[in-house]
């Protein structure tokens, strides 16, 4: 073969391979799927019926057929999708056409392929979820293009009253984004311990998630993507609500030799997580899941004391966090009984450590439901997140204790943004039997939730609610109010204690933003009270995370019976809209203009302010940055255009933040139709 020059035919190949997103200029294929290469040959070095070709594929440091890490195979009639096989696909000439077909279990990661010792190439290997015989398939094109092609998305925030979306830039196909998902892989610290044991273990989605998962964060030190900051200063780094998606993490993580990007917070580690299932052909999906538990000594318990003002005892590292958000990947588990296969639950937000190390899952998400708590990996853990019990327990100023009756239920409103639309697709029924149900009963008692089995339902005489107030914005005063009703025959003497403090979404309570302290409630038989709580901007303005929530808790006790009662709710105080105009006919490789504007809500002057955009194939890969000169008054507009060039056809979304010195970051977002 002197002489001989080949054409690895990488924009047929990967298109054909579903990565031509990725670009063009390197071959990027898919296992169990056959791909082709054009050899261009001396006339006298191919022999039809006499020629065979010897072929070995590699990958990692230490190559090895026993671990599945080489390959070596010949020329066979036609190809076998089940192992590594190769065929002459036309006529011998001086062009031969030669398919090569990797095995569907073959380890993911960069290759070389050798023809002969002769010929010598590299190229890409990534899962295949349009191959039936790949664990990770899936078969609808419409889930495909959602949890595998989506290069955007929307995350829900907020709180289970009131789920905010925001728009994700996941960018798994924009430059570098690909090698820097490889390079995770290549830093982790089951690599660096045994190369070929770690390549090998490449075949299995199954140890791929679970290594993505710990490498996420960097709470092990071990050179993972994100750290972690749940305070109110993020000195040293950015405050997460900063990221609008996920390309900038992972490229600034990968040109400062691996360095943690500081700061990342449940949705950002669950976005970043979900960025590189999807770059490695693993389909997967963002979940939120409301009043979610962080039970830390597994009892399926959250206790939660209060003194008779309602503050709540914070040395408890058990928590009920606002929202929290992990992933699901899809793939089969041959490691389990049947039933298992399909979305599986991992968590890279550093919490627990498991098998020591700081990662969670991948757990089936049927196996939560059906409370199988042995089955891999960390069930108990998911299980109490969607299904913990919540207690409160009065310590009376004289040291005595009742057990207040509250109805706040753990792991309400579970979601996902719905395949092809915008829209908010509720999965809580793929977690949990409904409430109260014979199934939900047996699953209780096979995961051994005895507090959950033995609860009575309690209907006190008194009752307590909280009501508000619409078109609750930042800026406005508003109120809101605790309605207390006595459903006895007799009169009742109580006393209201009713309190609202700013609350990060990990259930940090932080400092007072209104509260009232009634000794004397007074209720006739079947009488109702409403009771105000006027929340004023001045007050609330400075204590405010960056969350936007406001926490109301209303306890009421019955002097006659030493009966505690509580309502609590949470509140997300809106933020102005982003108006997002696109000027000039949206087309590949056209300069376009979005005007940007959003009014001050706020009764004082904004300083510092600036809009941000970026967008999957809309931005080229980085932010762009426009900064108004002049401070913006009360009830003025913030108004700029910035200038984009489309670089890819098809439905992209601008997502748009903008920052100042009082309103934090304000986000919003537009779907834009680009065409040819």
């Amino acid at each position: 073969m002197q002489g001989d020059t080949w054409d690895l035919a990488c924009q047929f190949n990967n298109t054909d391979h579903h990565t031509e997103l990725n670009g063009t200029d390197r071959l990027i294929v898919r296992r169990g799927q056959t791909f082709t290469i054009n050899l261009y040959l001396n006339s006298d070095s191919y022999q039809p019926g006499y020629s065979q070709l010897h072929i070995t594929a590699e990958t990692g440091p230490q190559p090895e057929e026993q671990y599945g890490t080489r390959a070596v195979f010949g020329l066979s009639d036609e190809i076998n999708d089940t192992c590594w096989s190769a065929a002459f696909s036309s006529p011998p000439g001086d062009t031969v056409c030669l398919s090569v077909c990797a095995a569907p279990d073959a380890p993911i990661g960069r290759y070389i392929l050798t023809l002969d010792g002769r010929i010598q190439f590299d190229f890409i290997l990534l899962f295949n979820p349009w191959c039936p015989r790949d664990v990770v398939y899936m078969d609808s094109e419409e889930k495909l293009a959602e949890y595998v092609l989506a290069q955007d998305g929307i995350i829900f925030r907020g709180n289970a009253e009131y789920p905010v979306p925001i728009a994700w830039y996941f960018g798994q196909f924009e430059e570098g984004i690909l090698d820097a998902c490889l390079r995770i892989l290549d830093m982790n610290p089951k690599h660096s311990r045994n190369p070929g044991k770690d390549c090998s273990g490449r075949r299995n989605v199954i140890y791929v998630t679970r290594v993505l998962s710990a490498m996420i964060n960097s709470n092990d030190r071990d050179y993972g993507v994100l750290e972690g900051c749940w305070k109110d200063t993020f000195d040293g780094g950015v405050s997460p609500m900063s990221w609008r998606g996920s390309v900038q993490i992972l490229r600034t993580w990968s040109s400062t030799s691996c360095l943690p990007v500081r700061f990342g917070q449940c949705w950002v580690f669950a976005a970043v997580a979900c960025t590189v299932s999807r770059a490695l052909g693993i389909p997967c999906r963002v979940v939120t899941n409301f009043y979610s538990a962080h039970d830390t000594n597994s009892n399926l318990v959250i206790e939660r004391y209060l003194n008779e003002k309602g503050e709540i005892d914070s040395s408890t590292r058990d928590m009920i966090w606002n929202y929290h958000c992990w992933v699901e990947s899809w793939m089969t588990r041959p490691d389990l009984p049947p039933g298992f296969d399909g979305w599986q639950a991992s968590d890279p937000t550093p919490q627990e450590k498991s098998e020591g190390v700081f990662c969670c899952g991948p757990v089936p998400v049927r196996a939560i439901k059906e409370g199988e708590l042995t089955f891999k990996y960390d069930a108990p853990f998911v299980f109490a997140e969607v299904n913990a019990d919540l207690v409160h327990i009065l310590k009376y100023n004289d040291g005595s204790t009742r057990k207040i009756v509250n109805d706040q239920k753990v792991g309400q409103k579970i979601s996902t943004k719905s395949v092809g639309r915008d829209e908010r697709e509720d999965i809580t029924h793929l977690y949990k039997y409904p409430e109260g149900s014979a199934e939900e009963r047996q699953v209780f008692e096979k995961a051994n939730h005895q507090n959950k089995l033995h609860q009575q339902q309690a209907n006190p005489g008194l009752q307590i609610t909280i009501k508000l107030s619409t078109g609750i914005r930042k800026g406005c005063d508003f109120d809101v109010f605790a309605i207390v009703t006595n459903k006895t025959e007799e009169d009742k003497k109580c006393r209201l204690v009713f309190a609202s403090r700013a609350v990060s979404y990990n259930g940090v309570i932080g400092r007072e933003c209104g509260f009232k302290d009634l000794l004397n409630v007074e209720l006739a038989p079947g009488g109702e009270r409403k009771v105000p709580l006027k929340l004023n901007y001045s007050k609330y303005c400075t204590n405010l995370t960056e969350d936007n929530l406001i926490r109301l808790g209303a306890l009421l006790i019955d002097y006659s019976t030493k009966e505690a009662m509580m309502a609590m709710r949470d509140i997300v105080l809106d933020d102005p809209e982003i108006k997002i105009r696109i000027l000039g006919e949206p087309k590949e490789k056209r300069k376009l203009a979005a005007e940007l504007t959003l009014q001050n809500p706020l009764p004082e002057t904004l300083q510092g302010c600036c809009f941000t955009i970026e967008g999957a194939n809309l931005t080229g890969g980085s932010s762009i940055t426009e900064k108004l000169e002049s401070p913006v008054e009360p009830g003025q507009e913030a108004k700029v255009k910035i200038y984009f060039t489309p670089t890819q056809s098809g439905l992209r979304k601008l997502v748009v933040d903008f920052d100042s010195d009082k309103l934090g970051h304000v986000r919003g977002y537009k779907n834009v139709i680009i065409g040819k």
